[in-house]
Order: C-alpha cells, then sequence, then structure tokens
C-alpha cells in the first residue's frame, strides 16, 4: 500500500466548528432542548460527511466511550483502559467477561453498515425477528424514534441496557441517514435516565445528544489532524507492511503490536518509531503488553 503525499491546500481547521451558542444555551423545556440537538447532531451531520476524519477510526473511539458508560451503568469498575486490555490482549480461547462483552458488542456494532445482520454481530443473543421489531418500534423525528426504541427495549428487557442503547443509535443514524451507526447515546445519559419513560426520556435523550455530539465533533477535528500527519509520516517507514500497519491505526482505536502484520520485533520497532514521530500513541504506559492508538 501506498500513501500520497500529504494534500497542504487541506486546512484542518477549517472543520466546522460546533457554534458556541448550541454549548452555551441552557435549555428548559422540551422545545429548546429539541432544537439544540437538532442543531448539534445537524453539524455533526456536516462533519461526518467530511473525508479528512477518519470515519472507522471515530466511530471505534466512540464505541469504547459507549461501552465504558454502559460498564458503569452495570456498577463495574472497568474504564477504558481495562476495556481495551480486555478486547485488544484477549488470546484464543479466553473469555473476555462481562465488560469484555460490553466493549465487543459496541466494536461490532460500528464495524460494518448498519443492518439486521450486522446488529445480530453485535448482538448474537437476540433472534433477527426480535432486533427487527424493536428498531422499528420508534415512529417521528429522530430523536423521538430513538427514545422510543430505548424504552420498548428497556420495558420489555430491564436488564439489556446494551442492546437498548446499541438499538436506539441504530434507530437514530437510520432515521439520520447514516450508513453506519455512530454510537451517542450512551456517553450522553446518566443511570438514572435508563428509568426515565415518555417526555422526560426524549428529554433526557435530547440533553445527551447535545453533548455528545459536541464530543464528537471534538474527536473528529483532533482524529483529523492527527490521522493527517499519520499519513505524512508514512512514507518514511521502510518496514514491509507498514502500509497496511498504517491502515489499521487509522480504523482502530487501539493496536497490539502482535496485531500487525509484521514479526514481532519488527512491529514492536514500527511502533516506537511511529510514537517517536509523533504520529501514534502508547496508551497504555506499561513496558509490556501495550497497545498504540492515534
Amino acid at each position: 500500500m501506498t500513501f500520497a503525499r500529504p494534500d497542504h491546500s487541506i486546512d484542518l481547521d477549517m472543520l466546522p466548528r460546533m457554534p458556541a451558542w448550541v454549548t452555551s444555551a441552557r435549555a428548559e423545556t422540551l422545545e429548546d432542548v429539541a432544537f439544540l440537538s437538532g442543531a448539534a447532531l445537524n453539524h455533526l451531520h456536516l462533519v461526518l460527511g467530511r473525508a479528512e476524519v477518519p470515519q472507522a477510526l471515530l466511530r471505534d473511539r466512540l464505541a469504547l466511550r459507549a461501552a465504558e458508560a454502559c460498564v458503569a451503568f452495570s456498577g463495574r469498575l472497568e474504564r477504558a483502559g481495562d476495556l481495551r486490555d480486555a478486547v485488544h490482549l484477549l488470546r484464543s480461547g479466553d473469555l473476555p467477561g462481562p465488560a469484555g462483552e460490553t466493549c465487543l458488542a459496541w466494536r461490532r456494532a460500528v464495524e460494518r453498515p448498519l443492518s439486521i445482520k450486522a446488529l445480530g454481530r453485535a448482538l448474537p443473543t437476540l433472534e433477527p425477528g426480535q432486533t427487527a421489531t424493536w428498531l422499528d418500534a420508534g415512529q417521528g423525528a429522530p430523536v423521538t424514534r430513538a427514545a422510543m426504541v430505548l424504552e420498548v427495549v428497556l420495558r420489555e428487557a430491564p436488564r439489556a441496557d446494551v442492546a437498548a442503547l446499541i438499538l436506539a443509535d441504530a434507530a437514530l443514524a437510520q432515521a439520520l441517514g447514516w450508513d453506519h451507526l455512530v454510537p451517542l447515546l450512551a456517553a450522553g445519559l446518566k443511570r438514572a435516565d435508563l428509568r426515565k419513560r415518555g417526555g422526560d426520556l426524549r428529554f433526557a435523550c435530547h440533553r445527551a445528544l447535545i453533548s455528545s455530539a459536541v464530543e464528537a465533533v471534538r474527536k473528529a477535528a483532533d482524529l483529523a489532524r492527527q490521522a493527517a500527519h499519520l499519513k505524512a509520516v508514512a512514507p518514511k517507514l521502510r518496514a514491509k507492511g507498514a502500509g497496511d500497519a498504517v491502515e489499521m491505526f487509522l480504523t482502530r482505536d487501539a493496536v497490539a503490536p502482535s496485531a500487525l502484520p509484521l514479526p514481532d520485533r519488527a512491529a514492536r520497532r514500527l511502533c516506537d518509531r511511529l510514537v517517536e514521530l509523533g504520529a501514534v500513541r502508547e496508551l497504555t504506559g506499561r513496558d509490556t503488553f501495550r497497545l498504540y492508538g492515534v
């Protein structure tokens, strides 16, 4: 794989920024919060359409954030670093544990274009017919539709927080015309919000989407800059298979050297070189069993 030289005519600071009035306004009524969430989602929609944004990497990083929120909802203590370990250091035949399963569910939900089959990979315990029924439970505008799906799933399966939130985000993505699920609701909701119903739940979902859309736009801008730098330094990498390795970093939240398409020693040297060039970061702070990401 070869990489074109970076186009210096592209100014990544020109990615549209979320208007200040969206982030600073206080919404006291359902009408106000609905207006602000609509504005935030519209802005995110524009950012997601920009070629500079590494879409798969953004979705994977948002999936980690959603998984962390869901694990916290269940009362567990694992955080992002623990979830990365549970997924990326998993050996053949090992079980990821409850927190790892949650992280895998979200990662699988965002990997492929949105469909019942793709959701089935993320939620294998659900029958396709049940998934389709729940996904179609919402009606109306996008956020209302998502809130209705969330409410129906949690009413019929009170312990299925992860499935409910994944399906609610899927309903939102469908309503907005997005090809892939973008994890937004889980990170913005509070645990108590999952017990709300009707207008109270819609209000909570609108509020959650404002904060999550703002954060997603910020992450998109950061990742666009970092991805551009990684592509710029890629021609300096001499290792065979370096191009495929760079592509992995551009699509995944975290990568273990052992997952790269290089011999072990060469993979570790490549990771060290990318850290030296400021193109990736070491994410664990450990001397062994390290993980790297943009």
